[in-house]
């Protein structure tokens, strides 16, 4: 059996590998968000988002939906990455365990996993830029990317506060919310275990998620702001002591904030 201090060091070092990873990679997602927020605000804007393949007026292109989709994917990875660092550090310790060597190295197995789980988030952007071409087409998005109608924007919070106090919710967000305990009872050896644990974790995050991010049609696809406040409370949902509370209570105050703004 594994003495405590071999978790320990487990834990340890695959904390600091995929600390780092996550660090880095999470920051180059931000970057990459904020050069496009500082192009939308430049005076050149529809300019520089007709070159970059989002039009303001005009229908899209088969390369207007790829970029649409490379900015939800970017989306994605720096909004959810920090949230799945647990999971990885946890997978990557008993991946190590069972291997029979403790103080193995984070291997490619570990990477697989993360790429299971955000290959089901990229498949969520691809539906994500269809929505927004969409509502693009049907005119139903202003030049910044928000709700041209309050109605709309009313409706899409109160939809999504709604799902906030669902049972589907709560049962997505209870298996986010145990990480050991979805690895102990899906797992799944080798490289094709991998995969597919990733991507049934991923499953369940959508499921607890996806309502969230659809808040983007109601603020601004490119609000950063909202972006990074949804990151916190996905943080507080997933790990918070309260966070099914948490969840119940945004949805609340997502429904009346909708109201409001439907009404206004």
């Amino acid at each position: 059996m594994r003495s405590q201090s071999a978790v320990a060091r487990i834990a340890s070092h695959d904390r600091a590998v995929i600390g780092a990873c996550v660090f880095l990679i999470s920051a180059l997602a931000w970057a990459y968000l904020f050069h496009l927020e500082w192009q939308m605000a430049s005076p050149a804007r529809d300019t520089m988002m007709a070159k970059m393949g989002m039009p303001i007026d005009a229908a899209w292109g088969g390369p207007d939906f790829f970029i649409t989709f490379s900015m939800w994917a970017v989306m994605m990875i720096g909004m959810m990455l920090p949230t799945m660092a647990p999971v990885l550090v946890l997978f990557a310790g008993i991946h190590a365990g069972r291997s029979g060597n403790p103080n193995a190295p984070v291997s490619v197995t570990v990477l697989l996993f993360a790429l299971g789980y955000f290959a089901v988030w990229l498949a969520f952007s691809a539906g994500a830029t269809l929505a927004q071409w969409i509502l693009h087409e049907g005119a139903w998005l202003s030049s910044g990317m928000a709700p041209a109608s309050p109605v709309l924007a009313g409706a899409i919070l109160i939809a999504a506060g709604g799902y906030q106090l669902t049972p589907a919710k709560r049962a997505c967000l209870t298996r986010c919310q145990s990480p050991l305990g979805f690895l102990v009872s899906n797992w799944r050896e080798g490289a094709k275990g991998a995969l597919e644990m990733g991507a049934r974790h991923a499953k369940y995050c959508v499921g607890c998620c996806w309502a969230l991010m659809c808040l983007l049609f109601a603020v601004g696809v490119m609000n950063l702001a909202w972006v990074a406040a949804l990151t916190v409370f996905i943080l507080i949902e997933k790990f918070g002591r309260t966070g099914a509370g948490v969840a119940r209570a945004g949805g609340a105050l997502m429904i009346a904030l909708g109201v409001l703004v439907a009404t206004r």
